[in-house]
């Protein structure tokens, strides 16, 4: 069983290949494509599917991943699906007869580093001067619902505890912050319906 990965950047590569080997086990193999953002990931995917369903085989599967950023979820998704849908892949949403899926389409709310909020604990392991009681801030109590845009907050937070004065590194931030999630204590809600999403593609 394998798994190919579409997202949007770099950073969420990085995250995925400290979180997956924890979600998934040994149940499957994996890889992982990054895109030059979001516009450039849903630009090419209609093609890419389309391409994957020539040639695919039966126990392969794909997991495409975006950031709602300030679009509208539903919208978005509705996207992700049409596209597998025209390539004529059935997905988790829309399944087949029998109720397997090849194609999971996951939106992060609002952006990856919603998930690195929902894991304080990872947080504060990569940068031990991150203070306590950031989880227990108002603002950061739903991952989620952060307002202003979750990487500003980040950088803003990391930067008060003296890192990344230069501006936040994604990609370095999210390769530390990840190496110490821990999925089953993440408290934000669109990574746990990500991780059961997997699970459930590959029989977990």
């Amino acid at each position: 069983m394998h798994v190919e990965f579409l997202v949007e950047e770099s950073s969420a590569e990085v995250a995925l290949r400290n979180l997956v080997p924890q979600i998934l086990g040994n149940a499957a193999t994996y890889d992982i494509h990054p895109y030059q953002g979001k516009q450039d990931l849903l630009r090419k995917l209609p093609a890419r599917l389309s391409a994957y369903k020539k040639w695919m085989p039966d126990d392969w599967y794909i997991v495409v991943l975006v950031d709602a950023d300030d679009e509208d979820c539903r919208e978005l998704k509705a996207r992700l699906e049409a596209a597998a849908r025209q390539a004529g892949f059935a997905t988790k949403s829309a399944p087949a007869n029998d109720g397997k899926f090849r194609i999971l389409n996951r939106v992060a709310m609002k952006e990856l580093e919603a998930w690195f909020f929902g894991d304080v604990e990872a947080i504060r392991a990569a940068y031990p001067r991150v203070p306590r009681t950031l989880a227990k801030r108002t603002r950061y109590r739903n991952p989620d619902s952060i307002q202003g845009g979750t990487w500003e907050a980040l950088e803003r937070e990391l930067q008060r505890a003296g890192y990344h004065r230069g501006g936040l590194d994604k990609i370095a931030a999210a390769r530390s912050i990840s190496a110490h999630m821990r999925p089953e204590r993440n408290k934000s809600r669109s990574f746990r319906v990500f991780c059961d999403g997997l699970r459930a593609m590959v029989g977990g």
